[in-house]
């Protein structure tokens, strides 16, 4: 790990920046659901693929990517997949077709893949144990921030110049933060990792660390449900209180991005301070954060009254977040450093395999059987089993790295 602030300060502000637009570019497609729906005359289960079909691409280019990021300069990946990622939502704005918006969403999750699996240690390797959890929750914020513009710039485009013109202006940024990252240096635990590069075959050990399993589990039954709710949120405004797809973008974009700066932010000093008490902290924080933020899910769905739906959703995802930061940081202890990277990896093929994946679809096709109030229902409740498996991770924690621990 390294001790220049001044370069430490400066590599998280690129990482939350190239972060930040990782996920406008994802979520501004969401935005413009219902207007994509209209133009291509599809169905909420084809609109649901289309969110699934980019997570499958990047879960599944995941664990290429955090082979070689183990072995290779992670700035130069890390700004490859930027362009690459940025010039794919830029062909998204000029499809005219279901299969080429397939194939253009899920080019941006090939992108996408290479950022996700190496930024996370990248990041971390600069800073020392006692403050990661902060700095990785700071990086975390580019979740809600980044979701929160995408719908704004999504819902606003999209309803003022045609949802075409949202994927054009959201690329350009990717495009030159990418360049600018492969300036950057690699951390001196990279002198670490080159002096023993793993074989691939010793990765299987990751399959035999239980905390990293269920901490990997945990997040994709959150991801599942809080991936389901982005995606479709915007729509269940739409239609249940009457609102322009502009309205309901500013509305639930403005309520994710305040929920997640509150949550990433009390996440991860919650997380410091308590681990100054006991070292299960991460994990504390982890099933608290899954069984506060279920039942105001599930209250989100069941108030009929705009106001009272969007305070309940504010708290789902306030408490939801609160556990990004402190799991992130959790892998990153309980991995070794030269197979970091493919950690990351793997947990991201885990979380997205059987997260959000699955759940756009999954939510579309129960919203074309039995409405959609009923498939965002479902996906809230399915938040209460996070808490479970948080509740074994801190167990298996103890077990396998502290058995000292009373």
């Amino acid at each position: 790990m390294l001790t220049d602030n001044s370069y430490s300060r400066k590599a998280l502000f690129l990482i939350f920046s190239i972060s930040l637009f990782n996920y406008i570019d994802r979520q501004v497609l969401y935005a413009v659901f219902p207007l994509i729906k209209k133009d291509l005359f599809l169905t909420d289960t084809q609109l649901g693929f289309l969110a699934s079909s980019f997570m499958i691409v990047y879960m599944c280019f995941a664990p290429l990517v955090g082979y070689f990021g183990d072995r290779y300069k992670r700035p130069v990946i890390i700004g490859l997949s930027a362009v690459f990622w940025s010039i794919a939502t830029l062909f998204t704005g000029m499809i005219r077709t279901y299969p080429q918006m397939i194939a253009a969403r899920s080019a941006v999750g090939v992108g996408e893949a290479g950022y996700g699996t190496v930024s996370p240690s990248y990041l971390a390797e600069w800073f020392p144990i006692s403050s990661r959890a902060r700095v990785l929750s700071l990086y975390a914020l580019a979740i809600p921030v980044g979701s929160a513009i995408g719908y704004l710039l999504g819902g606003a485009l999209g309803q003022y110049f045609g949802w075409r013109a949202a994927f054009y202006i959201v690329a350009v940024p990717g495009i030159i933060l990418g360049l600018l990252a492969m300036f950057f240096r690699e951390t001196d635990e990279k002198k670490a990792r080159s002096a023993e590069r793993i074989k691939l075959s010793r990765y299987k050990s990751l399959f035999k660390n239980r905390a990293y399993l269920l901490i990997s589990i945990s997040q994709a039954i959150g991801t599942f449900s809080v991936g389901g709710l982005a995606a479709w949120m915007p729509s269940y405004f739409v239609r249940n209180f009457d609102l322009s797809v502009a309205q309901a973008g500013f509305y639930f974009g403005v309520v994710t991005v305040l929920a997640g700066i509150a949550g990433n932010l009390s996440g991860g000093w919650l997380a410091d301070w308590l681990r100054k008490r006991t070292k299960r902290a991460y994990f504390i924080v982890g099933y608290l954060s899954f069984f506060l933020s279920m039942p105001f899910g599930v209250f989100a769905v069941l108030s009929g009254s705009l106001h009272m739906a969007l305070i309940m959703i504010f708290l789902a995802e306030f408490f939801i977040f609160i556990h990004s930061g402190p799991y992130h940081a959790a892998i990153v202890e309980i991995v070794p450093v030269n197979m970091r990277s493919m950690a990351f990896a793997v947990n991201i093929f885990i979380l997205h395999a059987f997260g959000d994946a699955v759940s756009p679809t999954i939510i579309g096709m129960v919203s074309d059987a039995s409405g959609l109030a009923f498939a965002i229902f479902l996906a809230a409740l399915f938040l209460f089993f996070g808490g479970v498996t948080s509740i074994f991770a801190g167990y298996y924690y103890k077990k396998d790295f502290h058995p000292e621990i009373q």
